[in-house]
């Protein structure tokens, strides 16, 4: 092994959360709220700190009933300890996903380390670290990070229950296998059974695969289960009476169902979707992947490769499910990277034609996200902010460099080195687009211009904001819990009460607003106005800003 991976193996998990921590923490601390899920989830958690309510999940003035409570109860505890009694940064919504990918990158190393070498184990840990997939989900405030942290848990003991059954190592300890189940009764809270079509399957297709099933009685089934049980049915009791089991219906029978029937919220997409996506998202891993893969699956007699070909095998069930996101097969991702990092640590020399596509292949996928990221720190700020960033061409040209030199180290078969430079080009890549570029991306980032505006224009007595048209999530969540979600036509110009206030109308609202003045005989005037795009849907926004003066006439009475 290197001298560099013998150094960093001694403090692993120091070594791994510096590398992560240098990656993720500059888009947890830089970016704003983003559209839609992670300001859905942020705004929802923040209102369960504002109500005290601990059970029921609330966006605004409607319920929200698609996830279970976990992710919000983790959030509003990250809040309440890091915020310090401010609950408008986001960042503080972020600190679970952060910590949760962190530890699934602790327990990928945990996981590799049962069977392989720790510099090896190492390289898995630190190779799923630097994808672009895991990093993305660090650093928002959502479940997936939370939820593979969790499912990994569960997998990563029942890995082990399954090579003591074959001999391999000795048996976990029973803390560790309940702290299995612990880690499976999370996964419950956070997102559901979605923790079974891992789990799951991979203990039912070994099982099926060698025709052996004693070997699941080293899970401790009976308490493990009670566990679970313990953990969530409180607070499953408590949401069924609280909405009049209405959480169910909408959570399991529409959010649910809908996904496992057909496309939901436009995110439907055929059978091979997820391998299309791995290119960038397992980015920059993918150099080493498909060789892995390849070599894997000549060794599947082994126990360990065999329970990871089982594991990763799960993938097709996810494929065949009709709503399709990358961050679905996020829970398979450890595997890929076990895989990679044993191939970058041991690679073989090519014994037939798969051997040498394979070889051939993975340079290409490494080499078009590299391309990609050379070109967004230079692009990006030219289409969506003020001009050419060309502060970020000297760091372009260092990632371009290193991204050379891991090809380069790749086919000279110094598969360490390559490593050290895959893993050298997220470290440039991310911060500078995230920290560097990120920030000055105006015509991307519209609610945070426009609620800082909105706050230059409040007078003290004014009702919440009402908005039109654009009525995205994060405005919520920036402008505060009363704010009024509605329509040009409908109450934008009616001032809550008659009060007056700030109507925040766009374009596609504008004549519908006007003609609601004109009803209701109020006078408004233009005080401000915000341009951009909103991503979420693609589209330019045109947004103005009124001030609609208090109502100083009530309508007649009603004839008798």
């Amino acid at each position: 092994m290197g001298g560099w991976l013998d150094w960093a193996a001694r403090r692993p998990r120091l070594v791994l959360a510096l590398f992560c921590l240098i990656l993720w923490a500059p888009g947890v601390f830089s970016l704003p709220p983003l559209d839609r899920d992670e300001s859905r989830f942020a705004q929802a958690s923040k209102q369960m700190l504002e109500s005290g309510d601990l059970v029921d999940i609330r966006f605004g003035h409607v319920p929200r009933y698609k996830k279970p409570v976990g992710i919000y109860w983790m959030q509003s505890a990250a809040t309440a300890v890091a915020g310090f009694g401010e609950r408008t940064h986001i960042w503080t919504y972020r600190l679970p996903s952060l910590l949760g990918a962190l530890a699934t990158v602790w327990l990928t190393f945990w996981c590799a380390g049962a069977f392989l070498r720790r510099e090896v184990a190492l390289l898995a840990g630190a190779l799923l670290g630097g994808t672009l997939l895991l990093t993305g989900e660090a650093t928002i405030a959502t479940t997936d990070a939370v939820l593979t942290a969790c499912i990994l848990g569960a997998q990563a003991v029942l890995f082990r229950v399954w090579l003591a059954a074959n001999g391999t190592i000795a048996a976990p300890s029973r803390w560790v296998v309940l702290a299995g189940w612990v880690a499976f009764g999370l996964a419950v809270l956070v997102k559901g059974p979605v923790i079974l079509a891992v789990t799951g399957l991979t203990a039912v297709g070994l099982s099926l695969w060698t025709r052996q099933w004693r070997w699941l009685g080293g899970t401790r089934p009976l308490i493990g289960i009670a566990i679970v049980l313990a953990m969530v049915a409180p607070w499953v009791i408590a949401i069924g009476i609280k909405s009049h089991w209405q959480f169910f219906q909408q959570s399991l029978g529409n959010d649910f169902a809908t996904k496992l029937a057909g496309g939901q919220e436009s995110h439907g997409f055929p059978p091979g979707y997820f391998l299309i996506a791995l290119t960038p998202s397992f980015w920059p891993a993918v150099l080493f992947l498909l060789p892995g893969l390849v070599v894997a699956l000549r060794q599947h007699r082994d126990p360990a490769i065999r329970f990871l070909l089982v594991w990763l095998a799960t993938w097709v069930v996810f494929e065949l499910v009709p709503t399709k996101l990358p961050h679905y097969v996020l829970p398979l991702y450890p595997v890929l990277a076990i895989l990679s990092a044993l191939w970058a640590a041991w690679p073989q020399a090519a014994r037939n034609w798969w051997d040498k596509i394979a070889f051939g292949v993975a340079p290409v996928q490494f080499a078009l996200g590299a391309v990609v990221f050379a070109a967004a720190p230079v692009l990006l700020p030219a289409k969506y902010g003020d001009g050419p960033a060309w502060w970020a061409l000297a760091p372009a040209v260092l990632f371009v460099a290193v991204a050379i030199a891991a090809l380069v180290f790749y086919f000279r078969r110094q598969m360490l080195a390559a490593a050290l430079a895959v893993l050298a080009a997220p470290l440039i890549a991310y911060p500078l687009l995230t920290a560097g570029v990120g920030p000055t991306l105006s015509q991307l980032w519209v609610s945070p211009r426009l609620a800082a505006t909105l706050h230059t224009l409040e007078r003290p007595g004014d009702p919440p904001p009402a908005l039109a048209g654009y009525i995205e999530p994060s405005m919520l969540f920036l402008t505060g819990t009363e704010t009024r979600l509605t329509d040009g036509g409908a109450s934008a110009a009616d001032a809550k009460a008659g009060e007056g206030g700030l109507a925040v109308i766009e374009s596609r609202e504008q004549a519908a607003f006007g003609a609601r003045l004109v009803q209701r005989e109020l006078e408004a005037v233009e005080v401000g106005a915000v341009d951009g795009l909103n991503y979420s849907n693609g589209r330019k926004v045109h947004i103005r800003i009124w001030r609609v003066a208090p109502q100083t006439w009530s309508p007649p009475p009603p004839a008798e």
